[in-house]
């Protein structure tokens, strides 16, 4: 652990909880939770609030399901701890540019720190905040090393890094007559990189053809998938963030050529892929927003967490239209959550 110069830290009033606007490109709302008129200031701190951003990359179910969880921890927080705790939402729309604009804007509005949800958002807060030494408690970064998210003494989180071995796994027990492999991701999204070449890895060792197709825009990424159905017996997608953003419209194109999607996280699963093995990020959001309040209240900034996995998801609709039996996955796991698919 370091001990971090909170160089911007401010204290709030208990009684004057900011109202923060935001720019149009933030596109996102406040929220604040005031303490108690007759609360006492958390003993040995002598602050009586935080001001914190939220940067979500892009809307989809998982950083949707984060960012709840994250500004829910940190409502049960300030009411526990009688301190006012006022944070920002912002989205970036999955757009570098935006997300650039957001982190200049955050920069300029002195928060004591700052949640990104997602790499790219990350990456991003990271470069806008990097002279005022404001601290970034990321959520949700499969491979922080790769993302250049790591030896930065003021930048901390929580990853959810995959075991794509156990995936691939799962796709076996399921079907062990499967011939060829699609793989499918965004070479924009460093989520993907090392996933993919782990999966490469993997399916050399077994003698397993395997295919790739990438697009880095949505239209592209349709395109990839509408190639795959017509290739693959199976396709793996890791936590890309970029196909996820199309997954409702790419799962239609593999379950009607019958090939299900194995995917790194259960968004997808939940907009119409077949299975995942992951974390659970109602506890990765809650666990970030805890993180950050510990940077916060103490100054030590820990090396990153990573969450524990091992929970199956499998979409019962997708499994009937496709006829694929996942009985198996009970053997493999300890829960196996069973989920329809929504448009969320």
């Amino acid at each position: 652990m370091k001990k971090l110069n909170l160089k911007n830290t401010m204290s709030l009033t208990a009684a004057a909880a900011l109202t923060l606007s935001l720019a149009a490109c933030g596109s996102g709302s406040g929220s604040s939770t005031p303490a108690p008129a007759d609360t006492a200031e958390p003993t040995g701190q002598g602050v009586s609030g935080y001001k914190i951003a939220i940067v979500q990359q892009l809307d989809h179910a998982s950083l949707d399901e984060i960012r709840q969880a994250v500004e829910a921890e940190l409502d049960a927080k300030a009411a526990e701890l009688g301190i006012a705790i006022d944070y920002t939402e912002f989205n970036g729309q999955n757009d570098q540019s935006l997300l650039n604009q957001i982190g200049a804007q955050v920069a300029g509005e002195g928060y004591d720190a700052v949640i990104p949800i997602a790499t790219l958002a990350a990456q991003c807060m990271v470069n806008a905040t990097e002279d005022l030494g404001t601290p970034i408690i990321y959520a949700a970064i499969s491979d922080p090393a790769t993302a250049g998210l790591t030896g930065i003494d003021r930048v901390t989180g929580t990853s959810d890094t995959l075991n794509t071995a156990f995936i691939l796994d799962m796709m076996f027990a399921q079907d062990p007559d499967i011939q060829t492999v699609g793989l499918l991701y965004s070479p924009s999204e460093p989520n993907s990189e090392t996933p993919i070449a782990e999966a490469k890895e993997y399916l050399d060792a077994k003698g397993i053809a395997y295919v790739e197709r990438t697009g880095v825009n949505p239209d592209e990424i349709i395109a990839a998938a509408a190639s795959l159905a017509g290739e693959a017996d199976a396709v793996f997608t890791p936590t890309d963030n970029s196909v996820m953003a199309v997954e409702l419209t790419i799962a239609e194109t593999f379950i009607e050529a019958g090939v299900p999607h194995y995917t790194g996280a259960d968004s997808f699963v939940r907009n119409g892929a077949f299975a995942t093995c992951g974390v659970n990020y109602t506890e990765l959001g809650a666990y970030t927003a805890d993180m950050a309040l510990e940077v916060l209240q103490t100054g030590v900034v820990p090396e990153y967490h990573v969450m524990d996995g091992g929970i199956i998801t499998v979409n019962t609709e997708t499994a009937a239209a496709l006829g694929a039996d996942y009985a198996v996955f009970s053997d493999m796991a300890s829960t196996v959550s069973e989920v329809e698919t929504t448009e969320d």
